[in-house]
């Protein structure tokens, strides 16, 4: 599968390139500046010894899945600029709308949620999916650490959300349907507790996992 990854180049990005890369899928690393992308790209193949190709947002936005991982302020003009070529795509939805300095404290966007909101700027011609919020960059770069965790995945086209969870397998996690998309709200609420959870007890990648499943 080709997966274009917008905003690939940031911390997000990068482990989700190398660890899909890793289990086969074609993967393009999109970013507003292409050299960065290319760069960043050439760095990432090496390190997952496989190819990854790099270019502008535009460049990745062609993959048969588009991740958006773009700081919540870059959310709406990524995708305002991309709206036509994501018609008809999955789309999937990490980002999590954190207001520095105060990451570790929930903040609810005027839309509900990020994924919501990109639900209605991409005006339904995507099948937007929220999920990967609570999974940690220091860990997906990581390539000898399992990713030992479950992903929540939401959304409202079931065929779409059964893509993204065979995706996730692909990263080494479990993916689980956590319902509408409309859940994105507690699923994005959850970072920042995440957040507050590794400061006060001074750990690096915390994450989900659901017992008794």
């Amino acid at each position: 599968m080709r997966i274009g990854i917008l905003g690939g180049a940031g911390k997000e990005g990068r482990g989700l390139a190398m660890r899909w890369a890793r289990a086969g899928h074609d993967v393009v690393i999109g970013s507003r500046d292409a050299a960065r992308a290319h760069a960043a790209a050439d760095e990432l193949g090496a390190r997952a010894r496989r190819a990854i190709a790099g270019g502008d947002n535009a460049t990745a936005a062609a993959g048969d899945v588009v991740v958006v991982s773009v700081p919540y302020p870059a959310q709406r003009p990524t995708l305002e600029a991309l709206r036509a070529a994501l018609a008809g795509k999955i789309v999937v939805d990490l980002v999590v709308p954190l207001v520095p300095p105060a990451v570790a404290k929930v903040h609810l966007p005027e839309g509900g949620a990020a994924a919501l909101e990109a639900q209605r700027l991409l005006r339904d011609a995507a099948r937007v999916v929220g999920a990967l919020h609570h999974v940690s960059s220091t860990v997906l770069e990581d390539l000898e650490r399992p990713l030992d965790q479950d992903v929540l995945v939401v959304g409202d086209d079931a065929a779409a959300k059964a893509t993204v969870i065979e995706l996730v397998g692909a990263l080494g996690a479990r993916g689980l349907d956590a319902g509408a998309l409309a859940n994105a709200v507690a699923l994005e609420a959850m970072t920042p507790v995440l957040i507050h959870l590794n400061k006060t007890y001074k750990r690096h990648g915390l994450a989900l996992k659901i017992a008794g499943l």
